[in-house]
């Protein structure tokens, strides 16, 4: 069945195109052109006056959603999350793990492996972020310190077996004993590295970028703070144009002034937002897990111990309208951080991140207010938020 999708603009990588005309055929996009380049095809038409059309978002950092944890591994949990995902605009992400004894990691890892592939509804997992359990006792955040673990190369190959190399991204604080050669090993696999949950200071941060580290893990939140005598691994972070950086922008986890700072350092081609989501988004105020940690949620704050923030209840269509509202930027500029940039620092921008002839059919219809009014995955029309 052929499909026929018109809306105002669409937004590419490199381009804006007026009065697109996006044609799907069998789950994948086979023209892409401006009706003012000629006719509209015939198919089944889906028309939306005053829309933006884009890339859906890409999630490389989210433990959970709609009452459904990451770490559970099982298939209802990870259809409830990407059901979920899918009505706020995500059409793919990195299932994020949290520090927990060993056996548990890896049976989530194992069960996440034979999931990732295995044709779930709504967004899909890509592959998985492994956040601890190689992150600093005094950045640990909501993570428990019964279960941080000093990196070594076994214990980071039985991770990497256990699922079944579909380890993506990994967070490691490189300070700690091992960590360069965790490291290198994982790089050697295609790993991307992530510094955070850490304490490093400038020069420990700077051999975590010489041994392959790509990003960085929710800029600020669980870093070590900036000294103007040494800046640490933050000044780190934000110096060097070479490094992806992460940043949940809800308004909690960081001032919006340091949100445009953050900005101003990372541009376009470097920012990426994400959720750092819980089970709880979604989700009435309670008592959540994260992992094996209880967590309580109020007014949408994620809480552990007296005022540890636990993840969020974030969205990444809100995210997306908060960076732009706390910056100043058109939203069709910020899609960027949540669509081509995570692609990029991934590798798997061959596969998500842009709109192409050829691609899986993997796109949002946005409002001129950057609402999601409808999420369409491999050429299926999902519900709206």
């Amino acid at each position: 069945m052929r499909k026929v999708i018109t809306a105002e603009k669409l937004l590419t990588p490199d381009q804006t195109i007026p009065a697109p005309v996006v044609v799907i055929e069998d789950g994948v996009i086979a023209s892409i052109a401006s009706r003012a380049e000629g006719t509209v095809p015939v198919g089944e038409a889906f028309d939306y006056p005053g829309a933006t059309l884009v890339p859906a978002y890409f999630d490389v950092h989210i433990h959970g959603s709609g009452g459904a944890d990451v770490m559970d591994a099982t298939p209802p949990s990870l259809m409830t999350i990407g059901r979920f995902l899918a009505r706020h605009g995500v059409g793919s992400y990195l299932a994020t793990t949290v520090s927990a004894p060993v056996d548990v990691t890896l049976r989530s890892l194992c069960g996440l492996a034979k999931l990732i592939g295995s044709g779930l509804d709504g967004a899909r997992p890509l592959g998985i972020h492994l956040e601890g359990p190689f992150i600093s006792h005094a950045k640990r955040g909501a993570h428990a310190e019964r279960d941080l673990l000093l990196p070594t190369v076994g214990l980071f190959n039985r991770m990497w077996e256990a699922s079944e190399g579909h380890i993506r991204l990994m967070t490691i604080a490189p300070e700690l004993p091992g960590a360069v050669e965790v490291m290198e090993r994982a790089v050697e696999l295609g790993v991307r590295i992530s510094l955070g949950h850490s304490n490093a200071g400038t020069d420990e941060a700077l051999r975590g970028l010489k041994a392959g580290a790509t990003s960085a893990t929710h800029t600020f939140n669980a870093m070590r703070r900036f000294d103007h005598r040494d800046p640490g691994i933050l000044g780190v972070v934000l110096d060097r144009a070479e490094l992806f950086a992460e940043i949940i922008c809800d308004g909690l986890h960081v001032n919006p002034t340091v949100v445009r700072l953050f900005w101003k350092e990372k541009g376009a081609e470097r920012a990426i937002l994400v959720t750092d989501a819980m089970s709880a988004t979604g989700m009435p105020d309670g008592n959540y897990r994260l992992g094996e940690l209880e967590v309580r949620v109020k007014d949408g704050k994620c809480i552990i111990g007296e005022d540890t923030l636990a993840g969020s209840t974030l969205t990444m269509d809100r995210a997306v309208r908060n960076f732009a509202a706390f910056t100043g930027l058109d939203f069709g500029v910020a899609t960027a951080l949540a669509t081509q940039n995570p692609a990029r620092m991934t590798g798997l921008d061959s596969q998500v991140g842009a709109l192409e002839a050829g691609r899986t059919a993997d796109l949002i219809v946005l409002s001129p207010k950057g609402e999601v009014v409808e999420t369409i995955l491999r050429g299926q029309q999902m519900a709206s938020a």
